[in-house]
């Protein structure tokens, strides 16, 4: 078995290293800033009412203990917290490893391509491989969907290595995997970057300081019409700018093909019937009057404007391509992150 690496003791961490263990596809690793919270037996839990057993190896916060002996170096990070890890890792690094993230969007290969050496092999997945949620921290976590299928973009190897890597992958998550032909395509999706922000902008651009909401909304199971159409703004506008990369034409479906839906209403159906995402509560907090505010410190907005639609945002004005959507939302969202 390959030996594995997960850095990050968030949600996807976790049951990204209890899944690889529990199933006899890796040794695991966790680098972690908690080591003192963690276990080294960890329960994942799936849509099937099963208990996985995995196993943790070493759990540390000194790369020195856990880089140098991995095959595969996996960041389950937010995107605020990429580049600070890349620098801590690098030092202990060495030809013919891999370091990848379970989601790209947040700007994992740019910050990579720029840090690390060109021996160290980069890959990514376009989007994360679960929906997962921690139960007790370091000890266990739901494992709430899996994904059918998987698409990776891998840099910095061969032709041959890459398809070994994807083969490897394939393997590892029990699921297809298809290579993108360049970190781009893993790079701009329209996942997260723009489905949490065009629900954020639509659910609290009116929100004056001062008043509160006389509950938390559910964050997909109260999916509107209003937030719809401005995700599909925001993806077509998106597909403009993919108009203008090296790209390969059809690698990423539209909101509307992948959400297997036809217009606003039709799509905000779709969001709201999703087994995986339903419970999910939207980022507020609760006053001490027992009403509701946004939470604008939450990493839907930490994360997601500044470190996921920055990306599409920057990229748009380099081509000077007109993103009105894309532009309201995001600058909104900038201005959130002052309070």
């Amino acid at each position: 078995m390959k030996n594995v690496c997960v850095v990050g003791g968030g949600n996807l961490g976790h049951v990204v290293a209890g899944y690889l263990s529990a199933c006899g596809k890796a040794n695991i690793t966790i680098l972690t800033s908690k080591p003192e919270v963690w276990s080294h037996n960890l329960a994942v839990h799936t849509p099937q009412n099963q208990t996985l057993a995995g196993y943790v190896d070493i759990i540390s916060d000194n790369a020195a203990d856990v880089i140098p002996q991995a095959h595969i170096i996996l960041f389950c990070l937010p995107g605020f917290a990429i580049k600070n890890k890349l620098k801590q890792i690098k030092p202990y690094l060495h030809p013919g490893q891999f370091v990848g993230s379970v989601f790209c969007s947040t700007g994992f290969f740019f910050e990579a391509l720029d840090l690390l050496p060109s021996d160290i092999g980069l890959f990514g997945f376009q989007r994360v491989p679960f929906i997962a949620r921690v139960v007790e921290c370091g000890k266990s976590a739901d494992l709430k969907g899996f994904k059918e299928n998987h698409n990776i973009a891998v840099e910095n190897c061969s032709i041959e290595e890459k398809e070994s890597f994807r083969n490897l992958i394939s393997d590892m998550f029990d699921a297809p995997v298809t290579l993108l032909s360049n970190y781009y395509e893993a790079s701009f999706t329209n996942s997260n970057p723009i489905l949490h922000t065009s629900r954020l902008y639509s659910m609290f651009k009116d929100w004056i300081p001062g008043t509160e909401y006389p509950r938390n909304y559910l964050f997909y199971q109260e999916w509107n019409i209003e937030s719809a159409q401005c995700l599909i703004d925001m993806d077509m506008e998106l597909f403009d700018i993919l108009d203008r990369l090296p790209v390969k034409k059809g690698f990423l479906k539209t909101i509307l093909d992948y959400y297997e839906s036809s217009d606003a209403p039709s799509l905000a159906h779709k969001l709201s019937s999703i087994e995986g995402f339903k419970g999910i509560y939207s980022p507020m907090v609760q006053t001490s009057s027992g009403g509701f505010v946004p939470d604008f410190g939450s990493r839907y907005f930490t994360e997601d404007f500044p470190y996921g639609l920055h990306y599409i945002y920057k990229q748009a004005h380099e081509l000077n391509i007109e993103v009105p959507t894309i532009d309201k939302v995001y600058n909104w969202g900038i201005s959130k992150l002052n309070y």
